[in-house]
């Protein structure tokens, strides 16, 4: 992949102050490990993760990562037309545009035809949704429910969302990653109404947790957890790749998703990548990533540039940039449009994958699921990803940065304390 080296000034502290992407920055120095490398890499990383999570990884999965709504919503749309008993569907996200009415009508038409079809929305993140789509599928015999709606709940609950996105397709088939059901997904990422996100499609013993991300949710929800469409019964297998599935609950204390991330980063030995649409992690996290790069690991992060829908998220995690570009840590801003996606891939062996972002609302407030996949093609396979969207990213200099000016240090001093609520 070649692209210009040539200086670019960004478009200001939204934007990025750095340079144009250029090849030889794209890339780790280390040369790629040899196929038994990898294989006594993640034999050690799996073991690590199931101790320190007590979640066992399955065997035998197949996982085909989706990129962006050209690819990801047909796919969707297709698995849910092949339904014969179930369809379970939990997302933040569902706003307006034909693509949500594509999905409604899907929904409906499985119903109508004596399908399951169960819908779990967020009462904060889908309250936009048009409700003619409700009334639709309702008729249709879709069994609607909501997340914790604003109004029915204590305050102490308001602000603990379920920003878990799963679909899961008679068991057998099943969708999570950073997509929501909205017009804004739809497209290649060719411009800023089209955004960038990536969804993975999985078959295998891995789907069960995903049903079990489902499940936990909508036990909270509905008094029907399952019923004599729910056969149970085992899969065979779809290929090659170990996965553990890590759900992620809203609650207080330290919680998964922080020891995933917390492991992963510490067991890092060449090279990091982390893509999230949010950056706004605690001190802890900062320190660790730190650390990280102190070692002499190869420390990236991106993350949106001047398309973003959360200003003040983005402003959030700028107040840590000086520190972590004064440890060695490489950040760019993605430039075309909004970048949602949700991925960290480690040493060329182990991908994390789903709904959490890098920051304190995924970590401490949110119901999230994120799968730990040990699969060198797949992981290969987001690392080609990365290296595409980098080459359509600034990064970030620190000499530039430190020249940022007055009003932005201000806007992110004013953060701060609203910053564990990002």
């Amino acid at each position: 992949m070649t692209t210009s080296t040539t200086e670019r000034d960004g478009t200001g502290e939204t934007g990025g102050i750095g340079t144009a992407a250029g090849s030889a920055d794209l890339t780790s120095p280390t040369e790629p490990a040899e196929p038994a490398d990898l294989a006594a890499r993640g034999a050690e990383l799996r073991r690590r993760l199931e101790r320190l999570l007590g979640i066992a990884m399955s065997e035998g999965n197949g996982l085909h990562a989706l990129r962006n709504g050209d690819e990801i919503f047909p796919a969707m749309l297709r698995a849910i037309s092949s339904a014969r008993r179930t369809v379970d569907m939990m997302t933040f996200v569902y706003w307006r545009g034909e693509i949500a009415r594509d999905f409604a009508r899907a929904l409906a038409e499985r119903a109508a035809a004596g399908v399951r079809v169960r819908l779990l929305l967020d009462g904060f993140g889908a309250r936009t949704i048009e409700r003619d789509l409700l009334d639709l599928m309702e008729q249709s015999g879709v069994v609607l429910t909501w997340f914790r709606k604003p109004l029915l709940i204590s305050p102490l609950k308001q602000n603990h969302r379920c920003h878990r996105k799963a679909l899961v397709i008679d068991e057998s088939i099943a969708f999570t990653g950073g997509v929501g059901i909205a017009e804004e997904w739809c497209g290649d990422a060719r411009d800023p109404s089209e955004w960038r996100d990536t969804h993975v499609e999985v078959r295998g013993p891995a789907v069960d947790g995903i049903a079990a991300a489902f499940a936990q949710n909508w036990a909270e929800c509905n008094p029907e957890l399952f019923d004599d469409q729910d056969l149970f019964t085992p899969h065979e297998p779809a290929g090659d790749a170990v996965v553990q599935v890590v759900r992620g609950s809203a609650g207080f204390g330290w919680q998964d998703m922080q020891t995933l991330l917390r492991v992963t980063l510490e067991s890092a030995r060449d090279r990091v990548r982390i893509a999230t649409a949010y950056f706004a992690p605690d001190d802890y996290f900062i320190d660790l990533l730190c650390a990280t790069a102190a070692r002499g690991v190869r420390a990236e992060i991106l993350q949106p540039g001047p398309h973003t829908d959360k200003r003040v998220c983005q402003l959030a995690g700028q107040r840590h940039y000086s520190r972590l570009l004064d440890h060695g840590v490489h950040i760019w801003q993605y430039q075309p449009t909004m970048l949602h996606t949700r991925i960290l891939t480690l040493d060329r062996t182990l991908a994390l994958v789903g709904s959490t972002n890098f920051n304190r609302r995924s970590m401490e407030h949110d119901e999230e699921v994120m799968l730990a996949v040990l699969d060198p093609s797949f992981v290969a396979g987001l690392d080609a990803d990365y290296d595409h969207d980098l080459s359509r990213s600034t990064r970030m200099l620190p000499s530039r940065w430190s020249h940022r000016s007055l009003p932005q240090r201000a806007r992110e001093s004013l953060i701060r304390p609203i910053g564990r609520f990002l």
